[in-house]
């Protein structure tokens, strides 16, 4: 069996033949790890299948034939639930919940919770299959005990299996044949067959492309969770996001209750959707009214809180941007933006002070979005400027607005797309929108709105 040496960047998968101790790639630091690599030997029992020629015409595509998570928001955001043979990858920040929400996705996808009746054939189907890579197996029965409900035994539906040798797993997963795979996680699979650590680009892409591969041959719907690197990016290849069918991302701040799960990128279903949960002592439970529980501890009638409209996906969601602009002690005012990009509440600043008149040179500018949340939707221009504004005159928006529009460089406000699904949504919970139809500039918006 051949082997080579090489000096591989755990963060882009830059390849190269002698160390440097900066990836000339992704100019990342210390990143370069010798892997020794063996060419794998091809086994029958891993091997992809002759190749096939189908007639288009031939083809039958059943739509409707998704399988139920049991939660509501995880399924619109796969686009209706799991397809068989879809492989979705998880990613999020440790702690964040992962874990904790496919721990859920096996106990309501069991076929025990959903208690088939005789007749129905189901009782003959194995059950899911939960690959314990990171914790022991007392640690998820642990995990099961405080989600599930009291009433329920899950008996033999859902099995775990303690391995990181992902030949091992693939074997396991032939004699099972589950109803669902979750692998947790694909960062702690290694192939001896492969010289490199568990992690390492080699392992993660070799790994991930066995798995695939045995979830496509049996059609079994598959997670894996996935680790992010300390810039936020999915550790591994770049190539494990090509690999797999669907790529969702976890987000939220583990202080706060609020959890996000966006569909990155997503082949059987739509990209634009995306999952609201709050994180609570029984797990994480789907929020059906996000609005509601972004505004529920808002002040009203202070100086720099602004509501905005968003529109995550196809929702539409209220949220609290919060301002505090005070005089600076440093030679340099800080610009400290939490939950939107620094770039922008850069340029926002500049525009308020170059086409609103706004004396911001000297003032250190905090902005914050409430809930832990991070918004790229320029629709909240126009409400971080009033806030920005309102916070530096001290005076108090009204407690109804909910500002949205994107400002330009020559401080106009401009209108952003899906107004009417804002509106309506700011009508529910009883706030009027202030858009590009209040004022046509940044300067006229903050003279009419900043009355008190």
């Amino acid at each position: 069996m051949k082997t080579r040496s090489q000096y591989i960047c755990q963060q882009c998968g830059y390849n190269q033949s002698q160390w440097a101790g900066k990836c000339p790639n992704c100019d990342s630091w210390n990143s370069l790890v010798e892997t020794i690599e063996k060419a794998p030997a091809r086994n029958a029992a891993y091997s992809v299948a002759s190749g096939q020629i189908f007639k288009l015409q031939d083809i039958k595509i059943d739509e409707k034939k998704r399988t139920k998570t049991g939660e509501g928001e995880l399924d619109s955001v796969l686009g209706g639930g799991l397809v068989p043979g879809m492989v979705v990858l998880v990613a999020g920040e440790p702690g964040i919940g992962k874990s904790t929400l496919l721990t859920q996705v096996a106990l309501n996808t069991s076929p025990a919770l959903r208690a088939p009746s005789p007749d129905s054939g189901e009782g003959n189907r194995k059950g899911i299959l939960y690959v314990c890579g990171e914790e022991s197996a007392s640690q998820v029965a642990l995990r099961v005990k405080r989600l599930q409900d009291s009433k329920i035994k899950i008996q033999d539906s859902m099995l775990l299996f303690v391995s990181t040798d992902v030949d091992e797993i693939i074997n396991k997963i032939h004699e099972e044949k589950p109803e669902l795979v979750i692998i947790d996680s694909i960062q702690t699979l290694t192939t001896q067959e492969l010289a490199g650590t568990a992690g390492s680009v080699g392992q993660v892409r070799e790994c991930a492309a066995r798995l695939t591969g045995a979830a496509k041959r049996l059609n079994i719907p598959m997670f894996m969770v996935g680790h992010v690197t300390k810039e936020g990016n999915i550790a591994g290849p770049a190539v494990l996001m090509h690999i797999v069918d669907t790529v969702l991302w976890f987000e939220g701040e583990r202080g706060q209750a609020l959890r996000l799960i966006r569909a990155v990128k997503n082949r059987f279903g739509p990209t634009d959707e995306v999952g609201v949960f709050e994180m609570g002592e029984k797990g994480l439970t789907g929020v059906a009214n996000p609005s509601q529980l972004m505004l529920a501890e808002r002040v009203k009638n202070v100086p720099g809180s602004v509501v905005s409209v968003v529109l995550e996906g196809q929702r539409p969601m209220l949220i609290e941007i919060q301002a505090l602009v005070v005089p600076s002690q440093l030679a340099m005012p800080r610009r400290v933006a939490t939950g939107v990009d620094m770039a922008r509440l850069q340029m926002l600043v500049a525009v308020l002070m170059k086409r609103a008149g706004l004396q911001l040179g000297n003032e250190d500018i905090f902005v914050n979005v409430t809930g832990g949340i991070r918004l790229a939707d320029r629709g909240i221009d126009l409400a971080i400027c009033l806030a920005v504004a309102s916070s530096f005159l001290n005076k108090s928006l009204p407690g109804d607005v909910a500002a949205v529009g994107e400002v330009g460089l020559l401080g106009e406000v401009r209108k952003v797309g899906g107004l009417e699904k804002r509106v309506k949504e700011a009508k529910k919970l009883g706030y009027r929108v202030a858009s590009a139809e209040s004022g046509k500039s940044v300067s006229a918006a903050i003279n009419k709105l900043l009355t008190n």
